[in-house]
């Protein structure tokens, strides 16, 4: 069992847990220093060595299958995706469209997403049927060219926005990957465990298994926090909705639910989680939420990780202080 365990996010199929693990920890000891506590950041991560144990829950292994995500011999001009996937995957994209043509730092591409989305809604309807598939997907195709996707590469950017997208969707509709993806979570979570922490998807992953935790791992009086970043949890009719348990609330476990967001993070579209997520019974716990500024790279884990909010948060669950 781990005292801090981990959840990644999206488009990390081709890692493992311990290459995660190299990005992660640093990058969590910087936080906890960053809050002011160097002792405490030692002891997670030192020249790659730490005395607390902290894993990282890795589940990228089914998104390397190709009928389960596609790998890098798809044409996204001929693949065809299960028709509900297919739709929820669009749907998503309308959704990281939206975000981008409110709160997306560029200007360029706060501009290009309401044009985008303007065509869009003129457009697109019946016409749209039996079209290929990359012409069939208007919204996915238009986040592709925003300029977020940059550090990326605009070359790799159509690959990665459909990798992120459908294993958001896929995770949602496939309770084999679901189930599974909970379980390598689960795997870590126990008596000693203090703190989960899940980014984008791996957000998803982590309330899921935390609720999980509380009926099958953890004695019924056993506290710990949850912490997410960037995450999506709060998109209506697309994550929001199929989050189980039904309705959607504050996982029992969760003594605390701390929710970190960049303002132009697209993945993180709806930033206030605290009205969607209701307290468990018995409890007044409500997600807490924190506005951080993650510079260029708004997605960024480690960015997100280095705050000192989130260092504070790491010290006060690990010393009680």
């Amino acid at each position: 069992m781990a005292t801090i365990v981990l959840v990644h996010g999206i488009a990390q199929e081709q890692n493992g847990a311990a290459v995660l693990e190299s990005t992660w920890l640093p990058a969590l000891a910087d936080g906890v220093a960053n809050h002011g506590n160097q002792q405490l950041a030692d002891q997670i991560w030192r020249n790659g060595t730490g005395d607390i144990d902290v894993r990282m829950a890795y589940y990228g292994k089914p998104f390397l299958d190709r009928r389960a995500q596609g790998d890098a011999d798809v044409d996204l001009d001929t693949e065809p995706l299960p028709d509900d996937v297919e739709e929820l995957t669009e749907q998503l994209a309308m959704a990281w469209l939206h975000a981008a043509a409110i709160s997306a730092d560029d200007p360029v591409d706060r501009l290009q997403a309401q044009d985008d989305l303007d065509i869009i809604n003129g457009n697109v309807g019946e016409e749209a049927q039996g079209l290929p598939p990359a012409l069939a997907r208007p919204a996915l195709n238009a986040l592709a060219q925003l300029r977020w996707f940059a550090p990326f590469g605009m070359a790799v950017a159509s690959r990665f926005v459909w990798k992120a997208l459908t294993q958001v969707t896929r995770y949602l509709t496939d309770d084999e990957i679901r189930t599974y993806a909970q379980d390598q979570v689960l795997h870590w979570i126990g008596p000693d465990t203090r703190l989960v922490i899940g980014h984008s998807l791996g957000s998803v992953v982590a309330y899921e298994a935390v609720h999980r935790a509380y009926e099958t791992a953890l004695p019924r009086d056993h506290q710990l926090t949850l912490m997410t970043l960037g995450s999506p949890l709060g998109l209506k009719n697309i994550v929001y909705d199929r989050l189980r348990p039904k309705p959607p609330g504050v996982p029992p476990a969760a003594n605390r639910w701390e929710n970190l967001a960049a303002e132009d993070d697209l993945v993180a579209a709806v930033l206030d989680l605290t009205h969607q997520f209701q307290p468990a019974s018995n409890s007044t716990i409500k997600p807490c939420n924190h506005i951080v500024d993650n510079g260029s790279q708004p997605h960024d884990v480690a960015h997100y990780l280095t705050k000192p909010t989130a260092g504070r948060i790491v010290t006060e669950t690990l010393t009680g202080t």
